[in-house]
């Protein structure tokens, strides 16, 4: 089986993050960047799928040159090889976009399952998967808790808030998993040393037959009109019990809106 995961660096959610003044974008270089956390489970279901029915796994990311940073992470954890689409000219680029490039990328590959993280930590938008399969013209089973594989046919427990689905589909399809489908193992030197070795395929969205002027902000869909920092946190509010605690406690929610 032919498949690709999707991976994303990103800037660390443990540390202060930020948007360049200039642009609006996320200030990457100002932070410490790392593979999107979700995408590491992507690529443990990619493993365990190829080690029940065989095939190849290849890691697809679409970034600036420190990105390569996060290929080698995601090789090191047992991947084949990979593809890097990258190009100054993607910096700002959207959803809207992002997909599109990544629909092109996976048309040179021609795979029977494309795996990917349900979000990423920075954008948080839920779509790519859906994106793509639409550009591809192929199923979209998201939010995957559990992925089983027969031959062409998946079945998939989607995970919603009020339990699971079973949604099917047959190859070839995009799967989206969270954090509760499965524990992603911890490279091993091994890996580590075999990553700096493994395949590395450099795109350029040219070589996608895609313009420059199609990509970053000019060819994005959406932008950023104005941002602000996070207000500083302001101290709380006190209740003195002076045998009312209880009343002043209930107009507080009430003041802000909680009941």
């Amino acid at each position: 089986m032919n498949i690709v995961v999707l991976v994303k660096q990103v800037p660390d959610s443990g540390a202060e993050r930020a948007l360049r003044a200039d642009s609006d974008t996320v200030d990457r270089e100002s932070a410490t960047n790392v593979i999107n956390e979700m995408d590491e489970y992507a690529i443990e279901e990619a493993l365990r799928v190829r080690e029940a029915h065989g095939g190849e796994v290849t890691v697809l990311t679409m970034g600036p040159e420190q990105a390569g940073e996060a290929i080698r992470k995601a090789l090191s954890m047992g991947p084949d090889k990979a593809v890097h689409v990258v190009d100054d000219a993607l910096r700002g680029s959207d959803a809207l976009t992002t997909s599109r490039v990544l629909a092109a990328a996976l048309g040179t590959l021609k795979p029977d399952l494309v795996l990917c993280g349900a979000e990423s930590t920075d954008g948080r938008m839920q779509v790519m998967a859906q994106m793509l399969a639409e550009r591809l013209g192929i199923a979209a089973l998201t939010g995957a808790r559990k992925l089983t594989v027969d031959g062409s046919s998946l079945t998939v427990e989607r995970q919603t808030e009020d339990g699971y689905e079973v949604v099917t589909a047959t190859t070839a399809a995009v799967v989206s998993v969270w954090d509760t489908i499965n524990e992603p193992r911890y490279p091993s030197f091994k890996g580590i040393m075999a990553a700096k070795k493994k395949p590395v395929t450099t795109l350029s969205p040219a070589d996608l037959g895609i313009a420059p002027a199609e990509v970053g902000p000019a060819g994005a869909a959406t932008a950023v009109v104005a941002h602000a920092k996070r207000p500083p946190r302001q101290s709380g509010t006190k209740v003195s019990d002076e045998g009312d605690g209880g009343v002043k406690l209930v107009d507080f929610l009430v003041s802000e809106k909680f009941v």
